[in-house]
């Protein structure tokens, strides 16, 4: 019998949840055949079979949540004797209208439990013989001793029959030099949301929204911010976009540049000439990244999802315009792939269109920094002496002070100025 495991479709995915089996038990299914769509924390995908045979069993129905690494269904011969499998915690499939409980006076809404990943749910690697979604074969006393050291017996190379894990093996792990752990974030303890008696909607968090919850929470925790805000003024900007707007359509594919498409430009040269900013902080190092690929913030009903322009220093005005649209009219049709929205090194988030003048926005980890855009104002300004008019727009980069000083900010800052005051200087 072969198990269909809840595969690993991010670097950040802990758990997935089943929106629908595109088979149901009975049918026959074919090795590499889509199987289900599964709801991610970015985008929603369909998961394939590892195996040919028939979909004897459905673990986990629609609706429901299943860690990474956990078997959702069962394929096998139709006469194979089925194994005994554990049913998956339940999960609300459905918001409902609940009244907020006044047991204990907190106020909470009743809610059930969400699924929690195993610890070897998402193994870094596996040993030869171990196939994702299936156990690991180890020896009563090799997995204690493993689980007294907070071992990952997934990482451990077995060399008894089969591939089975030994004492032997486990303390020889233990012998070999240990990785620091990563820093865990600790929420504190929730204040309670509603108030003994008051009537609410409990809709549940999709795993879009729940992995911003848990990742912008870390952020703010881990990663002390800082902000510099400046201004810059967009007058000479808005005459080189609407001549390259006019120039493009009288292509064969015409399209229309945006003035983030020119922002992109200009941070991308900014950080390619200042290097310091392009980084991600990892404990003892300072992660410079060799390649520039801006993120992007779109909102989305169900949230933000940052995709990524890749090597966006290499890339024209126009193609980085291209390259903008696809990737935000992918993101509205739920159609991103994961490279589309993974390997950032910098993120831009501008809220501009709605009229935001001015806001700071949360650093998207393991980035160093991201630019916040607000609306580009008409402003009387002073220039030579006299008041005239000019098209202004504030910007506020936050950074990430364990990394970067507020100094290299600046100049970071006006490294993007000078860029989008003389634009031509984007085009040679």
């Amino acid at each position: 019998m072969n198990k269909i495991a809840m595969p690993k479709l991010s670097d950040m995915m802990e758990e997935g949840k089943i929106l629908n089996w595109l088979k149901k038990e009975g049918d026959t299914v074919n090795k590499g055949e889509a199987v289900a769509e599964v709801e991610t924390e970015k985008t929603n995908m369909e998961i394939e079979a590892f195996a040919s045979g028939v979909l004897r069993k459905i673990l986990v129905p629609a609706g429901q949540t299943a860690p990474v690494g956990s078997a959702i269904a069962l394929v096998g011969d139709p006469n194979e004797p089925l194994e005994a499998e554990p049913q998956a915690p339940a999960q609300a499939a459905s918001p409902g209208r609940a009244q907020a409980s006044t047991s204990g006076g907190n106020g909470r809404a009743a809610s059930a439990p969400a699924p929690q990943p195993q610890p070897q749910a998402a193994p870094a690697a596996r040993p030869a013989g171990v196939v994702e979604g299936e156990r690991i074969f180890i020896s009563p006393i090799a997995r204690r001793i493993a689980a007294e050291h907070n071992l990952n017996i997934s990482q451990i190379q077995g060399t008894g029959p089969n591939g089975r894990i030994i004492r032997e093996d486990v303390e020889n792990a233990l012998r070999q030099p240990q990785a620091a752990p990563a820093p865990v974030f600790v929420p504190a303890p929730a204040i309670a949301a509603a108030q003994p008696g008051e009537d609410v909607t409990a809709v549940p968090l999709t795993q879009m929204r729940k992995t911003i919850a848990r990742r912008l929470s870390a952020s703010m925790q881990q990663a002390p911010h800082f902000y510099v805000t400046m201004a810059i003024d967009m007058t000479k900007a808005s005459a080189l976009r609407a001549q390259i707007n006019d120039f493009t359509q009288t292509e064969k594919e015409p399209i229309k540049v945006s003035f983030n498409d020119l922002i992109t430009k200009a941070v991308a040269l900014a950080l390619a000439r200042m290097p310091e900013i392009n980084v991600s902080f990892d404990g003892d190092n300072l992660l410079f990244k060799r390649h520039i690929n801006i993120g992007l913030a779109v909102a989305l009903d169900q949230g933000l999802i940052v995709p990524v322009i890749r090597d966006a220093d290499h890339r024209g005005i126009l193609e980085i315009a291209r390259e903008s649209r696809r990737l935000i009219d992918a993101a509205h049709n739920n159609k991103l792939k994961p490279e589309d929205y993974q390997g950032g090194t910098f993120s831009i988030s501008n809220m501009g269109m709605f009229g935001v003048e001015e806001f700071t926005a949360v650093i998207n980890p393991p980035e160093s920094a991201i630019l916040a855009v607000g609306a580009i104002i008409p402003t009387p300004v002073v220039v030579d002496g006299q008041v005239v008019v000019r098209d202004r727009m504030k910007v506020t980069v936050s950074i990430d002070h364990r990394a970067i000083d507020g100094a290299t900010a600046a100049r970071f800052l006006q490294e993007v100025k000078r860029l989008l005051e003389e634009p031509m200087g984007m085009l040679v």
